[in-house]
């Protein structure tokens, strides 16, 4: 039998000791706990649900690597290569890959009566994942694209469609430049979905087509691209499956055709990801000061308990029980009041997450947050290893403070009692 935890689920239980004063100085420590383990639940979900977020709707509009002309520089206007590949299947094949698809991009304007705005109409085919735009999708349809024809369908944003007063439907002519044109080429076209990402820097730009437009403005063949968007499982492989990529390309490339080369997301778009990055620091701060802050509390708890039951200290050491045995009984009664603490912050946290991300009480301004509400990400894992590290860092902490029990005399206290 542990005689230790024995008197500690005794004292941990005991009615009478709700009228001590050491009760309402533990309550408060209590409720420390629970708010700095709230505002850590909070911040993981809010810190990962924002980078979640943010990287899902990049690689939305760019997939995950893309495989382009090495001539190709960092604007939408690129160098054609052949859709046709000798390592398309190696690279469809590699372990991480879900997908490889064609795609093509184009600068270009669209002029209404009223308004113009500068776009990327970015060419896809029949068989390009919709996946992203069709959960985005707010009226109307993707475009159904086919093999045989041009298709003269695209879908645009809510915001493009507010700012240039388009609705779904509408004919709109988009202008495009060649560099060897002195007269712009056109298209007419007719938005049939209108998609809000709620990422406003690509939602202000981007049109979704078909690829044959972009080679007939670009005066491609039919077998000509920009390049390959790769789609993959686990973005944390990205480095090591792009790596596995470039070697593919590189190791089937004829002597006579183009020169290509691979481009993750996190390089296209490096803004994106050093920002995200440095959300990492904040929330290993915010956990480090929470942490700190719920041991102090628990800390300052004990002192009182240990001090306001000297004198059953000094009848158990009376009684032969060892210092070490005594701080034991006082540590395992500070980790019970801990949990309950703990127990709290774990409701009060995790409600929060679950209210704002089913409702999303709380809105942002998405062109300076890229998102319109706060995203949150309820991770079990996470839950896990925040109450784990706490109780075992708030625990360790607190043998310090029992070492006061080795100072306490029994022959004082008992006499004093």
């Amino acid at each position: 039998m542990n005689t230790e935890l024995f008197i500690a689920k005794r004292l941990f239980s005991d009615k009478a000791t709700r009228k001590l004063l050491s009760q309402r100085i533990i309550r408060i420590a209590l409720i420390g706990i629970a708010l700095g383990l709230t505002v850590m639940i909070v911040s993981v979900a809010v810190v990962t649900g924002f980078k979640k977020e943010i990287r899902d709707r990049v690689i939305g509009f760019g997939s995950n690597i893309q495989i382009i002309n090495y001539d190709s520089n960092s604007s939408y206007e690129t160098r054609p290569v052949s859709a046709d590949q000798p390592f398309l299947e190696t690279v469809r094949s590699l372990a991480g890959v879900k997908y490889v698809q064609p795609f093509a991009t184009k600068p270009g304007m669209i002029k209404t009566d009223e308004y113009h705005q500068g776009i990327i109409f970015k060419g896809v085919t029949k068989d390009y994942n919709w996946d992203f735009f069709a959960k985005n999708l707010v009226a109307g349809h993707v475009p159904l694209l086919n093999d045989s024809s041009r298709v003269n369908e695209i879908i645009l944003s809510e915001h493009l469609s507010k700012l240039l007063n388009i609705k779904l439907n509408d004919r709109v002519v988009v202008y495009f430049i060649n560099e060897k044109d002195a007269i712009p080429r056109l298209l007419q076209l007719t938005v049939c979905g209108v998609y809000r990402s709620g990422f406003e820097e690509f939602d202000k730009v981007f049109i979704l087509g078909d690829l044959k437009q972009v080679q007939r403005l670009n005066d491609w063949r039919n077998d000509q691209i920009s390049g390959f968007e790769v789609a993959i499982n686990n973005f944390n492989q990205i480095d090591n499956i792009e790596q596995e990529i470039r070697n593919s390309v590189i190791q089937f490339r004829d002597a006579d055709a183009d020169i290509m080369r691979t481009e993750s997301i996190t390089r296209l778009y490096p803004q994106i990801f050093d920002w995200l990055s440095v959300l990492d620091m904040n929330v290993w701060i915010i956990l480090l000061l929470m942490v700190i802050v719920a041991s102090f509390n628990m800390v300052s708890g004990l002192l009182v308990l240990i001090l306001e039951r000297a004198s059953m200290i000094g009848v158990l050491k009376a009684m032969g029980s060892a210092n070490w045995s005594i701080r034991k009984v006082f540590i395992y009664l500070s980790v019970f009041l801990t949990s309950r603490g703990m127990l709290w912050g774990n409701v009060i946290g995790i409600s929060i997450v679950l209210l704002q991300g089913i409702f999303r009480i709380i809105k942002l301004d998405p062109a300076a947050y890229y998102v319109d509400y706060v995203p949150m990400n309820f991770s079990v894992l996470h839950l896990v290893l925040l109450n784990l590290g706490t109780i075992t860092i708030t625990s360790l902490i607190l043998i310090i403070p029992s070492w006061l029990i080795s100072r306490i005399s029994p022959d004082k206290t008992i006499r004093f009692d």
